[in-house]
């Protein structure tokens, strides 16, 4: 397992050296100019030079990739073009809010997915298999920012028994130690603002999760159809096994592997979702400052959020390969 592991890593990194340089060069093809969006339309072209070459931005782009490598192995990320503030201390603050936001969907998600899954299999071709896939249909369809409108408005205005958007309520205020809400409140001793961070993550979780639990619901439901007609299920309910026992240690188990394949590809969906999800609910997260960054051609930022968000997506894939030997002893990694 440690062999297949160090393996793993050697493939890792040229995997992110590929990223880098693709996002690099990309990313300086998106029209126009992230000087003239920091100074404004109306600046002089001296004043213009004069930052670009302060910003190193006038050199050759092999160079000022070269550059951008080199500063990154130190550990320095460099600083945001627009709001001069190091990338690093945003990551800090923002990287938080997006894995709070995204952890409980995903949970929520492969819940619901599996469980969802599991009785439209159990129940198929019935109405309960039919309402399933039409509440999976129905997720695959619905862009997630329409989805997060119609919640907004239904719960947080009209019900007003959700918040309809940011982290935590104007008037309370938090001691940050983690970044992570839910923990410092309880480091605070603070149940109450504990609940309302529960409250206000309630809606942009179950947004972000319909990216993933129609994919886990079908492929559960699929999986399980065909476990279910293996011999050894036979035989197991032929013995008098509970239905309940066969389902869960016999069935479940043997038809997770492909379910478990694609709960680590969808996280890569969670962080597009998390894009629009964060602007709609105002999420002060990584998909909100990703989208503010393209839009005021931040290449600092743009470069920094996709290569993080290749190492969060090559991670899933990593722990989804070793979770295979868990789950399925007969697997063995040599």
């Amino acid at each position: 397992m440690t062999t297949y592991i160090f393996r793993r890593i050697l493939i890792v990194i040229p995997v992110l050296i590929g990223v880098s340089i693709l996002s690099f060069f990309f990313v300086r093809l998106i029209p126009g100019d992230p000087v003239r969006v920091m100074l404004g339309e109306r600046a002089r072209p001296a004043d213009v030079q004069q930052y670009k070459a302060q910003m190193g931005l006038d050199q050759p782009i092999y160079i000022q990739y070269i550059k951008y490598m080199e500063q990154m192995f130190k550990g320095n990320l460099g600083q945001s073009i627009v709001t001069r503030v190091p990338v690093a201390k945003d990551i800090s603050y923002r990287l938080p809010a997006t894995i709070e936001a995204i952890f409980f969907a995903l949970l929520l998600g492969i819940v619901l997915g599996i469980a969802m899954g599991i009785v439209a299999a159990l129940k198929r071709n019935t109405i309960v298999d039919t309402g399933a896939s039409l509440v999976a249909l129905t997720g695959v369809s619905m862009p997630v920012f329409w989805l997060a409108l119609i919640l907004i408005y239904f719960f947080g205005v009209n019900l007003k028994i959700l918040p309809p958007g940011a982290r935590l309520d104007a008037h309370l205020k938090i001691t940050q130690v983690t970044g992570f809400y839910l923990i410092d409140s309880l480091l605070m001793g603070r149940l109450d603002i504990f609940w309302n961070v529960i409250k206000h993550m309630i809606l942009p979780s179950f947004v972000l999760s319909t990216t993933v639990m129609p994919s886990i619901m079908r492929l559960t439901r699929a999986s399980m159809l065909e476990v279910l007609q293996k011999d050894y299920i036979r035989t197991a309910r032929a013995k008098g096994l509970a239905m309940s026992k066969v389902v869960l240690k016999h069935t479940l188990r043997n038809a997770l592997l492909p379910v478990i394949t694609v709960i680590g590809l969808q996280v890569s969906g969670l962080l597009g979702g998390a894009i629009l999800t964060e602007n709609a609910f105002s999420w002060t997260g990584m998909g909100s400052w990703f989208y503010g960054a393209i839009v005021g051609r931040d290449y600092p930022v743009i470069q920094t959020a996709i290569l993080l968000n290749a190492v969060i997506f090559v991670l899933m894939t990593m722990l989804v390969d070793i979770s295979y030997a868990f789950i399925d002893p007969r697997i063995r990694y040599k």
